[in-house]
């Protein structure tokens, strides 16, 4: 069986080169099983395309797409229809994969549709956060890195058929967030069934956290407002409601834990200093992610009343 792995990538040459090279050193796969890796560059500008044409020798298993930048939903429609493998396997190109990965997924999803009788299933890796670029292995797993996503791209393999009969991504998430749960409804719908496979993990790389990447992550969860709204006017169901926060619910959560708003990323910069020089980068991550959800959540309800969505 031929899998394809499908990247899109926008700008993460560096752990792009170890995610690829965790690729290239697959092993366990079963005689008649291969891959190829389906690398999307959506516009990179820092020398992506360069370092992949002049490292072809080393990356036998890699063909590479060029689109304008149009974001993650087109890339990986992309990749699917270039692809020329049976199954799809989608991750991110800063997830580096333990050497087993691909004959993980294929035993798991071999498993599955013996026992099914069909193949409307996909597999479920795990991701592992890592701030460790030079070791990201090295990385135990924990309990944050647990996810209750449905279905998302960051470690996943399906069947190519089911996943073009699903309609692929829809290429209107432009911006940052939920185009890959919103598949996901459209799979679960179709009776398409999560299986999980904790060992096709990845080491999902991450950089830690510094003051100067505040502005560009309230910039995504504005965003994230935006899409989620797409995502709603999709799938207008108390589910997705409770998956994008838009509930009056979550709206007084976050009210409350910042105590209306006066836990904010000004407020709290002295303290995340702080946490960051003392080497706790992820603790000062989870305290920020009280304002930044706060800043979503209004972001999204202030979407909504401009479009007259109740």
């Amino acid at each position: 069986m031929l899998v394809s792995v499908v990247i899109p990538t926008y700008d993460r040459l560096p752990i792009l080169q170890q995610c690829l090279r965790a690729l290239e050193a697959q092993v366990g796969l079963l005689d008649g099983d291969d891959f190829e890796v389906v690398l999307v560059d959506d516009g990179s500008s820092d020398g992506t395309v360069a370092w992949i044409g002049d490292h072809l020798g080393a990356l036998p298993h890699v063909r590479l797409l060029q689109q304008e930048h149009g974001g993650p939903a087109l890339g990986r429609n992309l990749g699917v229809d270039q692809a020329r493998g049976e199954l799809i396997v989608f991750i991110d190109s800063d997830l580096v994969v333990v050497p087993t990965f691909l004959s993980e997924h294929l035993k798991s999803l071999r498993s599955a549709w013996r026992r099914l009788g069909n193949r409307l299933c996909f597999t479920y890796g795990a991701v592992i956060n890592t701030h460790n670029f030079d070791s990201p292995q090295s990385e135990p797993h924990k309990i944050s890195d647990l996810s209750w996503a449905y279905f998302a791209t960051g470690n996943v393999a399906i069947d190519r058929q089911v996943l073009l009969e699903s309609g692929v991504f829809d290429p209107s998430f432009r911006l940052y967030g939920w185009e890959d749960l919103e598949l996901g409804e459209r799979l679960r719908r179709m009776g398409v069934k999560l299986v999980r496979c904790a060992a096709a993990a990845g080491y999902h790389w991450h950089p830690p956290l510094s003051l100067d990447q505040v502005p560009d992550l309230i910039r995504k969860e504005r965003e994230r407002a935006k899409m989620g709204l797409v995502f709603y006017r999709k799938h207008p169901t108390r589910r997705v409601r409770f998956i994008i926060q838009f509930t009056l619910l979550h709206r007084v959560l976050w009210e409350l834990l910042t105590l209306g708003g006066l836990l904010n990323e000004r407020s709290l910069r002295p303290l995340l200093a702080w946490l960051i020089r003392h080497g706790h980068p992820g603790t000062a991550m989870e305290l920020l992610r009280l304002p930044l959800n706060r800043i979503s959540v209004r972001a999204l309800f202030e979407e909504a009343r401009l479009a007259g969505v109740r």
